[in-house]
């Protein structure tokens, strides 16, 4: 059998086809093959076209069909990996009511800090492990608050990944990893929380039917079957957000291992047994891929929305020409340190490990006689690597010590300069792997769909490039507390 896994990512729809029988990848493409748009019609807001993501992921599929590598009608099951936190409402049609609102939105910020001073009382944090925030929850009540004649139309709510198994199948569900995102679940009770959704006016028939996450979301519907040339008999049977995923897809699965990603926010993902909470959600809790009422393993989430985006503004700003492997090359060709330059990359709305606050990117230090744009490139994946720090000594701060960490190799970490300066400037050691979040939901829906006999199975193709090791640990430190007091000036403005 064929395994299809997607990720709905923020740029583009990547998928890949897996075969089962191997383990190994047979195609892999994206669609679009320019960055998608994101729509921002008012200062922290961020949204994208749901409709969008349903056609151009059928038109990935299809051009990877185009390859002639694979039969499509040997594909028997999928798997969904999705940008997270967004909100998607939809009419008893199944149709859209608006578009997304997307992860990076920062529209609902004030409505979940005042539910959060209200429920605190009632040891909020403690059961849910996370404050309302910006989360999806927060977002539809933002909907019900400023869009009335939208939220008297919803017949469900979903997340992203929740939407595009909906059009494959005509079915709405979704599970408790992915409505603990939404800060919806109550881990203390292992229940839908009834305490948010009273707060908020929310009835629960809004709320998808849950199943367990590997399991049968629906069959595909036959019009969508004979459209991209599949078997009728195909069935979802995986999906998760993309940072489980990718955790999924490295086998990060039990306590103590770490995963992390750098695309276009950058993500640390641990993994634990407990029930972990920061005391002022600055990294959040969710349900792992692997919870159970039996084995309740959580991912404790650091998230930063400003890193490779950043490194995509300069691309577009500063490179003309070149691509990232040309940039990278002439990254590394100026010293650690980027003589002098600093970058704080908070460009893309409220960062939560600051307390929700926008304080947007900033370059420091720029001398127009000695620098010129490699060192704004260098500078700006240094910065990134400083906010992964920043970010590691809160979960340091809340017992998450990492003694590895397992990361793809892609995004920043193709850059040597980037590998250098995460693994310097945290002082952990990473192993990179050719693997990435397609991959991932395709073996997540051959573990779903019965056709691996365990995860040992299912992995037992994942290979190990290198280990970055940490160096220059003293110089990265040093330049990383001077771009620390910098980092807490704009914060105490």
């Amino acid at each position: 059998m064929l395994l299809l896994g997607i990720d709905l990512g923020t740029s583009s729809i990547k998928i890949s086809v897996v075969d089962s029988s191997t383990n190994t990848k047979i195609v892999s493409t994206n669609f679009p093959e320019s960055e998608a748009e994101i729509l921002s019609t008012r200062v922290g807001w961020a949204e994208q076209d749901p409709l969008t993501w349903w056609c151009n992921t059928k038109e990935a599929i299809k051009k990877a069909n185009r390859s002639g590598l694979y039969n499509p009608k040997d594909i028997g099951a999928i798997g969904i990996a999705y940008q997270m936190h967004g909100l998607v409402v939809v009419d008893k049609s199944h149709t859209p009511l608006r578009n997304a609102i997307i992860w990076c939105d920062s529209r609902a910020v004030q409505i979940g800090n005042e539910a959060f001073s209200q429920l605190q009382e009632q040891s909020f944090l403690a059961t849910h492990l996370n404050s309302p925030g910006n989360f999806t929850a927060s977002k539809l009540a933002w909907v019900k608050q400023h869009e009335s004649a939208v939220y008297e139309q919803i017949h469900k709510f979903m997340l992203p990944g929740d939407y595009l198994s909906m059009c494959f199948t005509g079915e709405i569900n979704s599970n408790v990893s992915s409505i603990s995102e939404g800060v919806l679940w109550n881990f203390e009770k292992n229940q839908l929380s009834d305490l948010l959704l009273n707060h908020y006016g929310i009835d629960e028939s809004l709320v998808p039917h849950l199943l367990p996450i590997f399991s049968t979301y629906g069959k595909i519907r036959p019009s969508v079957a004979d459209e991209l040339g599949f078997s009728s008999d195909v069935v979802v049977s995986f999906k998760a957000g993309d940072q489980p995923n990718n955790a999924l897809s490295l086998n990060v699965l039990e306590p103590g291992e770490v995963a992390a990603t750098a695309g276009t926010s950058g993500v640390i993902y641990a993994v634990t047994d407990q029930l972990v909470y920061d005391h002022e959600s600055r990294v959040n809790t969710f349900a792992h891929v692997n919870y159970q009422d039996t084995n309740p393993n959580l991912g404790v989430l650091l998230c930063i929305n400003g890193t490779g985006i950043q490194n995509s503004w300069l691309k577009k700003i500063t490179a003309g020409r070149y691509g990232y492997p040309e940039i990278n090359k002439y990254a590394a060709a100026v010293p650690i340190g980027s003589e002098g330059v600093q970058i704080l990359p908070f460009g893309n709305g409220a960062e939560r490990m600051l307390l929700n606050k926008t304080i947007n990117a900033h370059i420091e230090n720029l001398d127009f006689v000695r620098h010129d744009a490699a060192h704004l490139w260098r500078a700006a994946q240094e910065g990134i690597a400083f906010a992964f720090r920043y970010g590691m000594d809160i979960m340091r701060e809340n017992g998450i010590q990492p003694e590895i960490i397992r990361a793809g190799h892609a995004n920043l970490f193709l850059s040597p300069v980037f590998q250098q300066s995460f693994s310097g400037a945290t002082g952990v050691g990473v192993e990179l792997y050719d693997n990435d979040g397609s991959v991932g939901a395709a073996l997540g829906a051959g573990i779903g769909a019965g056709v691996y006999i365990d995860r040992k199975e299912a992995f037992s193709g994942l290979k190990k490039q290198r280990i970055v090791e940490p160096t220059e640990v003293d110089l990265y430190n040093e330049l990383y507390h001077t771009w620390k007091k910098n980092l807490e000036h704009k914060l105490s403005n």
